[in-house]
C-alpha cells in the first residue's frame, strides 16, 4: 500500500490545500492529512477545530483520513504510520526554497521522499494567513474556502 502524508497546520484549510490533497488521493492508495501544531505559531483555530474543518471538508472521499500529527519530527511521524512519502503543495519558487531543505532532511532522517505538487493557478495567491486577514476585515472569502471554514469564519 502506498500511504502518503499531507502535513500542515491548516489554520484554516482552504481550497488550495484541498486541491493538493485530492491530487494526492488520485495517485496514492491512502492519504493521511496530518494536522500539526507548532508551539511558535499563533493559531486562530484550536487543533480540534482544524481537524474538524479538514474532516468536514473532505467527508465523502475515500482513501483520505485526518489526524493530529502530535509532537515530534515529521520524519518520525511518517515512519511511525508507515508512510512512503510526504506531499507538499508549492505556490511558487519561495515555497520551494523553504521546503527543499526540509525534504532533504526528512529523506536523510527517515528515507521518506517528498513529492512536490505545483498548485493550481486559481489558488496561487491564497494562503491561510491571507484568508484570515481578509475575513477579519469583512472581505468575501467564499470562493477560496470550503463551507465548513466559511461557517466558522
Amino acid at each position: 500500500m502506498r500511504r502518503v502524508v499531507c502535513p500542515g497546520s491548516f489554520d484554516p484549510v482552504h481550497k488550495g490545500h484541498l486541491e493538493i490533497i485530492m491530487r494526492a488521493a488520485s495517485l496514492f492508495d491512502e492519504v493521511v492529512v496530518s494536522v500539526s501544531t507548532n508551539p511558535a505559531k499563533k493559531y486562530r483555530f484550536s487543533e480540534e477545530e482544524r481537524i474538524d474543518m479538514v474532516s468536514e471538508s473532505l467527508s465523502g472521499f475515500s482513501g483520505i483520513s485526518v489526524e493530529p500529527m502530535g509532537a515530534g519530527l515529521l520524519a518520525e511521524y511518517c515512519r511511525r504510520i508507515g508512510a512512503n512519502a510526504i506531499v507538499k503543495g508549492l505556490r511558487g519558487s519561495s515555497d520551494y526554497e523553504f521546503e527543499a531543505p526540509m525534504a532533504t532532511m526528512n529523506r536523510h532522517l527517515s528515507g521518506v521522499e517528498t513529492v512536490f505538487f505545483h498548485g493550481d493557478g486559481r489558488y496561487q495567491h491564497v494562503s491561510s494567513s491571507l484568508i484570515k486577514e481578509i475575513s477579519a476585515l469583512g472581505g468575501d472569502i467564499s470562493e477560496f474556502v470550503p463551507k465548513p471554514v466559511l461557517q466558522r469564519l
